[in-house]
């Protein structure tokens, strides 16, 4: 018998506990991409609907569950042509492509597929042959936009799936929305990744509480705060990824996580729980915060410490149902 269990999201903005804002904060919450956004910021004028347009932007290019978008129209060969925002996204998933020698892969679709954590949900073990041949597909770095702004894929099955940098990318949109209207103190979160610049509505830094990976039915009073941090008033992005939020256990209790070895086709196999990643963009932060799960901790934390201004926080299992916690230097 196969189980799947799923855990609650790493951080949570503290700001959420106040019940209102003062009067030059606005709050506007909603739903996106299967789950939760909530902004606030100094204004005073109601910029919602510029929020809303700067998410279905987000959408329209990156979505894989929307036909229309650019990133499926690209991947089903219907055209090569890409448009500004998957440009931007491409080359920042190419940047820590390089940073993690390959172990964070945008086109590990067709493995994804292949072990039941994509569209097709259903989980089995697949055969060596199978995984050598979506293998054939696989390879982030055989892949490239020519001048002219086209795609050139590795083969024509090979996928882009941004969905794990995606929720970055969109907060910092939305920030750059809010910049450009003149706010300088606010906080976006779509689905627990955080950008947050200025001071909140009380006059003092964003307060960010990290807590340990714990199962989504455990009481809230017994979650377990790892940190709380102070952010602001510089822009600052906080992003966490984890196989707490996607894995499945067989009938012999062996854990298969969602992540991928785009290398060797099978799911990652490490002590890593989660990865918690601070730096000055959020989709940085999210591509960062994925890469340290495909990654043995050592290596993880390596490549952090070649990031300028970047902070990471790596929660291990200790082998006995509890954790250890690391930081790169």
């Amino acid at each position: 018998m196969v189980s799947k269990k799923m855990y609650l999201p790493l951080i949570s903005v503290l700001i959420l506990i106040f019940a209102s804002c003062k009067d030059d904060f606005v709050i506007n919450d909603g739903s996106v991409w299967a789950t939760g956004y909530h902004i606030v910021y100094r204004s005073d004028a109601d910029l919602h609907d510029s929020v809303r347009v700067e998410l279905e932007r987000v959408e329209m290019s990156l979505s894989m569950f929307k036909d229309e978008s650019t990133v499926s129209r690209i991947n089903s060969n219907s055209t090569t042509l890409s448009d500004p925002m998957f440009r931007e996204l491409f080359e920042s998933a190419r940047t820590v492509y390089s940073l993690s020698d390959g172990a964070f892969d945008p086109t590990v679709g067709p493995l994804v597929e292949l072990w039941g954590f994509g569209r097709n949900r259903n989980p089995r073990i697949p055969s060596g042959d199978e995984i050598a041949d979506a293998l054939e597909a696989v390879g982030f770095g055989d892949c490239h936009i020519d001048s002219m702004g086209a795609v050139v894929k590795k083969s024509p099955a090979t996928v882009f799936d941004f969905s794990a940098i995606a929720k970055g990318f969109g907060v910092d949109m939305v920030a750059r929305m809010l910049e450009r209207n003149g706010c300088r103190d606010y906080m976006v979160e779509i689905g627990g990744e955080i950008c947050v610049s200025g001071l909140n509505a009380k006059g003092r830094p964003w307060r960010i509480q990290i807590d340990a990976p714990v199962p989504a039915d455990t009481p809230a009073d017994l979650h377990r705060r790892l940190t709380v941090k102070e952010l602001g008033p510089e822009p600052v992005a906080i992003a966490t990824s984890g196989n707490y939020r996607n894995f499945r256990t067989d009938s012999l209790g062996q854990v298969i996580g969602h992540t991928m070895n785009p290398k060797t086709g099978y799911p990652v196999a490490t002590a890593t729980l989660s990865a918690t990643v601070l730096a000055r963009e959020c989709v940085l932060a999210d591509a960062l915060a994925t890469a340290c799960m495909a990654m043995e901790a050592d290596s993880a934390l390596a490549m952090l410490s070649r990031c300028p201004g970047v902070e990471g926080l790596l929660v291990l299992s200790d082998g006995n149902g509890g954790y250890v916690l690391r930081m790169n230097d």
